[in-house]
C-alpha cells in the first residue's frame, strides 16, 4: 500500500507513534524515550509544540524547520529507541524479522497536518486530555508525562484545565 505524505510548508504535524501490539513500554522507559528525542534533535531542526507520553503510544505536535524531514525525525526517534531498548517483541511477524526490525514499534504512524490556529489548539487540547480519556488519571494536571505543565507555566493553560466545561469542547475530538 502506498502512503502519500502531505508536506505543507510552515505547518505543524500531529503524530502518534504506537508500540508493537500496544505493549506498555514508553512510560517505564521514559529516559530512553527522552534520549531518543535528544538524539534526533542533533540531526534535525524541529520544535515539539506539545507531547504526551502514554504507556503504549505517544502523541506529539512537531514544527519541523523543514517539513519534509518529519518522516526522518520519526524514523530517527524510533531507531534510537529500538536500538537501545533491551527487550524486543517475543514473536515479531515475518515482515519485521525479514527487515531486521525488533518489533518495538508499529511500523506505521498516524500523522495529520495542521494548517490553522484553531486546529492547532484543538489538537493540543486533545493531546493533553488523552491520559484522562484513557483512564490513567482523573485530572489532566495529574499526568506528569506531557507538556501540559510547561504550557501552564507559559500561561497557555490554567493549572486546573480539563474541568467538565473544558471536556465539552474536547469530547467530540478523536484523532486516534
Amino acid at each position: 500500500m502506498n502512503y502519500k505524505r502531505v508536506f505543507v510548508p510552515n505547518s505543524y504535524v500531529h503524530l502518534i507513534i504506537v508500540a508493537y501490539n500496544r505493549k506498555d513500554i514508553f512510560v517505564e522507559n521514559i529516559e530512553l524515550l527522552r534520549d531518543s528525542f535528544k538524539n534526533a534533535k542533533q540531526f534535525f531542526d524541529f520544535e515539539i509544540i506539545a507531547i504526551c507520553v502514554l504507556p503504549n503510544h505517544v502523541h506529539m505536535i512537531l514544527n519541523p524547520n523543514n517539513i519534509q524531514e518529519y518522516p526522518n525525525i520519526i524514523t530517527s526517534i524510533k531507531y534510537y529507541f529500538s536500538r537501545h531498548y533491551d527487550v524486543g517483541v517475543e514473536t515479531p511477524t515475518y515482515g519485521y524479522v525479514n527487515k531486521g526490525e525488533k518489533g518495538v514499534f508499529q511500523r506505521r504512524y498516524f500523522e495529520h497536518t495542521i494548517c490553522s490556529q484553531e486546529e492547532l489548539n484543538n489538537h493540543i487540547n486533545y493531546i493533553h486530555y488523552n491520559p484522562v480519556k484513557h483512564g490513567y488519571v482523573k485530572n489532566v494536571k495529574d499526568w506528569k508525562y506531557s507538556s501540559f505543565h510547561k504550557l501552564v507555566e507559559d500561561k497557555f493553560y490554567d493549572k486546573n484545565w480539563g474541568s467538565s466545561d473544558d471536556i465539552e469542547n474536547i469530547k467530540n475530538l478523536d484523532f486516534e
